[in-house]
Parts: C-alpha cells; structure tokens; sequence
C-alpha cells in the first residue's frame, strides 16, 4: 500500500450542545473556485486528464473521481471513464483516520484520554501478554491504538502464530462484532510489546470498539450524528442501501476483472461488524469535506468537529525516529512518520511531496493527503486492487507544478 502523508483540554458542555444544533453542512455544495484564483494553473492540472484517461484506455482501470482544492476550495473535480462525480467507493483503510477522529471527539469531551489504558475501558485487556515472553508488558494505550504501536497485527501479513490464531479466530467477520472482535482479541498474544514497533493491524478497529464504549451509541450511530451529518456526508456508512445500489462502483482486480459486482456485493448489506479500520463506503465529494474540515483545523463551514490543537496533534508525527519510516513488511515507506491515523512525511520532500504532508489510502486505490504547506487538499478515488498507485504516482507532481508560487 502506497501512503502519502497529544492529551488535550476538555470541550465545554455549552459549546458541546450549540455546535451538535448547527445546521448540517451540504457536501453536495462543495466552495468552487477558478483554478488562477487559488493560485493553480488550469493548463497544469488540465495535464491529470491525461494520465488518467491513459489508464483508462489501456484497461489499467476502468474510471476515477480526482478532486484538488486549495485554499478550502475546489478547482479540479473531474469524473472519469465509468465513475460519476457521486459514485459510491469502498474506502478501505480511509476508515481509519474517520474513526480517529471520531475517538478525538470524545477526546476533546474529556470522555477519553490518549493515554487512558485499553483496559481501562475494556477490562478484558488487562493481563496481555507477548507471544513468547514471560514478562508482562507495558499497559496498551488508546495512544498506541492510534499509532499502530499496539503489539496487535492483521493476521493475514505473516504467517506467525499469532497471525493463524487471528485467521482461525475470524477476527473482521463481517457478521460478527466490534464486541465479539474485541473479545477475541483480549485472548490471543501481542505479536509485540506496545510501544515497540510500528505495526498495521487491527488496532482502529478496536478503537471503534473503545468509542461504543465511551459513547454508548453503536460505532455506526455515532459516526452518523458526530459527523456524517454534522458535515453533511450524506453518502458515507458502513453499507449501501437498495435506492443507491445503482451508484456502487464495482471493485476490480488486474486487467478489468470485476472481483466484487454491485449487484451482489456484500456491501448493499448492513453489517454486523463496523470496522473502523476498513468498513466505511464513501464519494469524492463527501471525503473531500472530511479533509478539508481537518484542514481547516476542525472546522467546517458552521460546524466543529475537532478543537485545532487536536487536528495539529493527529496530523504531525507521533513516532520516535526509531520507527521511522513506517514499513508493511519488508517494504519501508521511504520519509513517513505517523502521527494518530494519518501518515505523515517527515524527510523526502521534493516535487511530489512536501514535509509534513499528510494522509492516508485505502485497499482499492483511494488515497487523499493534505499538504499545510501548500494549503492544499487532493482526494483521488479508483476501485481496483491490489492497490494501484501508478496514477497517484503520475498525478501527485502534476499537482505540485500546477501551484503557481509568487
């Protein structure tokens, strides 16, 4: 997978209330603006069409939503081959920094804290131990969830024992729980210690099971009234219901094989599971109001989501230089630290990149990053995998030409 890219004070009740009255934002009313008059080259970005339409023709994919906005608005939304501007993905991994802010809410609340102990909201992760050692290890932390320092794992990335025991377990049923998922995982071993590596796993998901805790709302129904429909991310959730199943994206594999048709995709079904780390369905538009309200600092037209100090916590690099880079694997992602479910790039700048942009992808090609330094916000979504980053290659310095700098 290709990426791009704390305790804080308590929110005030009173604030609390007046921000959960404002009216809902319309993601369907995106700010536009004339590519010149954010500072971008319309002949520059026109240069994306091309890339993409190259992809498209030599069936590398069958079609993309390319959103680039700069200074909160958007000069280049363009729908490709079979995609429509309001064409339904699956986002994958994409979930992840949605449920990281969903916990942050609850953060800034003072209802949870960063360093709160999992067990402390989750008691059956009180006695963790570490495959293959005796001595306990040091508590697992909201912090660590977060991080993906954990100790947990996938399952399906190695082949240790605690990764059969995962597979054997079916820790991300689709029919199961977030409850049954955490109730699994208190019982096998930490494939480390947390703190102690950097490791993709299930750790998001088992904080989505920390917020129903604290919350006391299903994971669904908070993400629905905390910020779906604060920011009027009308087409986002954990399913497809039957009056959009014609707007569902098929998901593709290799040379146009379709590996998940709309017609019989899991996806028109609600879930059991409501995986935060990889379960949400979304559009260009409506994740392109997601990041731009972190962008703008947690705000969104009328409505915050997150206080500023905690969007600057979540999108700046968290690890210590020992972890650095962020590798899946043997494959290292050459400049990435992490900050809390973002990736984010702390050495390596140069013409597709700048230091400190930040971000994240999903499974079947979606990706967005913000770059602060350049006050600009790109989301990109394909349905293909294994993942294809050849057109977020192409495109990424495309982008960064097209910024005219005084």
């Amino acid at each position: 997978m290709r990426v791009h890219v704390p305790v804080v004070p308590l929110l005030l009740v009173g604030l609390v209330a007046l921000l959960l009255a404002a009216p809902p934002a319309d993601a369907d009313e995106l700010p536009r603006a004339e590519p010149a008059a954010v500072g971008l080259s319309a002949e520059r970005l026109a240069k994306i069409d091309e890339e993409v339409e190259k992809r498209i023709a030599s069936k590398a994919i069958a079609g993309a939503v390319t959103v680039v906005a700069r200074r909160g608005k958007v000069a280049y939304l363009r729908a490709f081959g079979s995609f429509e501007e309001d064409t339904i993905v699956r986002i994958y991994s994409m979930t992840k920094p949605v449920t990281v802010v969903a916990a942050l809410i609850l953060v800034d609340e003072g209802k949870l804290a960063l360093d709160d102990p999992v067990s402390k909201h989750l008691p059956a992760f009180a006695n963790l131990r570490v495959q293959g050692r005796e001595a306990p290890p040091p508590p697992m932390t909201v912090r660590h969830l977060m991080q993906h320092t954990s100790g947990l794992t996938y399952g399906f990335f190695g082949n240790t024992a605690v990764d059969k025991r995962y597979r054997k377990a079916g820790i991300l049923r689709r029919d199961g729980s977030l409850e049954t998922m955490a109730a699994k995982l208190a019982k096998i071993p930490l494939l480390s210690a947390p703190g102690e590596r950097w490791r993709y796993s299930v750790s998001i998901d088992l904080l989505a099971r920390i917020v129903e805790v604290v919350s006391k709302k299903t994971f669904d129904v908070f993400l629905e009234e905390r910020i779906f429909r604060p920011l009027g991310m009308e087409d986002t959730a954990f399913f497809v219901p039957m009056a959009k199943a014609a707007r569902l994206a098929p998901n593709y594999g290799p040379r146009g094989f379709v590996i998940d048709a709309p017609a019989k995709s899991p996806y028109l079904r609600k879930p059991g599971l409501f995986s935060g780390g990889g379960g949400l369905v979304s559009t260009a538009k409506d994740f392109t109001v997601f990041a731009l309200m972190l962008a703008n600092g947690g705000a969104w037209q009328n409505t915050r989501i997150l206080k500023p100090e905690t969007v600057k916590a979540m999108t700046t690099n968290q690890l210590p230089e020992r972890l650095v880079p962020i590798s899946f694997g043997p494959m290292k992602m050459s400049g990435m630290g992490f900050g809390l479910g973002v990736g984010v790039r702390v050495s390596g700048a140069g013409p597709h990149a700048r230091l400190g942009d930040w971000g994240w992808s999903g499974a079947a090609s979606t990706t967005f990053f913000v770059s602060p330094e350049e006050d600009l916000v790109v989301v990109n979504m394909l349905q293909r995998m294994p993942m294809y980053t050849s057109l977020d290659t192409a495109i990424r310095p495309l982008i960064y030409k097209a910024i005219d700098h005084p």
